[in-house]
């Protein structure tokens, strides 16, 4: 579990089931990608997320306030299930509820995870990536003090060639540098 000054960010479960089932059915939250998932879809997608747990000991967290408990959406750490020409590599992700929007959550918990994964993972670089057109993503990974290539474009492979959402960007940020030893 991490917390961050106003979440609790802890291991997705079947409790999330119904919140992630209702996110992921909302067409606003869904434009960047191909398409609403179904119950039975986001059930999948959880059942995913625990298997990734399960096989490395990190994965997507469920986003929690911690003054209302309410379930937010989720973020984390993944290794994506395909190959592209970055991989093997780390991501961190964000999906929220739409009443979540706007208020800092996402870059918060992201915050958050790309501490975790830097000093308590020992990552040395994590990514993340969106369609072109995900303005918002775009902007919190820059926030995030993420650096994009345009020569690191890419045509996600898990979308067919040509799909309007096909072209992606990626942005990578690096372990810090450790403080120098003074004493």
């Amino acid at each position: 579990m991490l917390e961050t000054p106003r979440l609790r960010l802890t291991c997705m479960g079947t409790t999330h089931q119904r919140g992630l089932s209702e996110m992921n059915a909302d067409p606003e939250v869904m434009v960047h990608f191909p398409a609403v998932m179904t119950h039975a879809q986001s059930a999948a997608h959880l059942a995913r997320m625990q298997a990734h747990w399960a096989a490395h000991s990190f994965g997507l967290f469920a986003m929690h306030h911690k003054e209302s408990g309410a379930f937010l959406g989720f973020t984390g750490l993944t290794h994506p299930g395909y190959e592209t020409p970055f991989t093997p590599c780390v991501e961190v992700g964000w999906r929220l509820h739409r009443s979540a929007w706007g208020k800092g959550y996402a870059l918060e918990a992201a915050h958050a995870c790309l501490n975790w994964g830097f000093a308590t993972l020992k990552l040395s670089e994590i990514v993340s990536f969106t369609a072109r057109e995900n303005l918002r993503s775009i902007a919190l990974m820059q926030r995030l003090k993420m650096q994009r290539n345009p020569c690191e474009d890419f045509e996600h492979p898990m979308l067919p060639l040509g799909h309007p959402l096909s072209w992606h960007v990626l942005y990578r940020i690096s372990k810090p540098p450790a403080a120098p030893d003074c004493g």
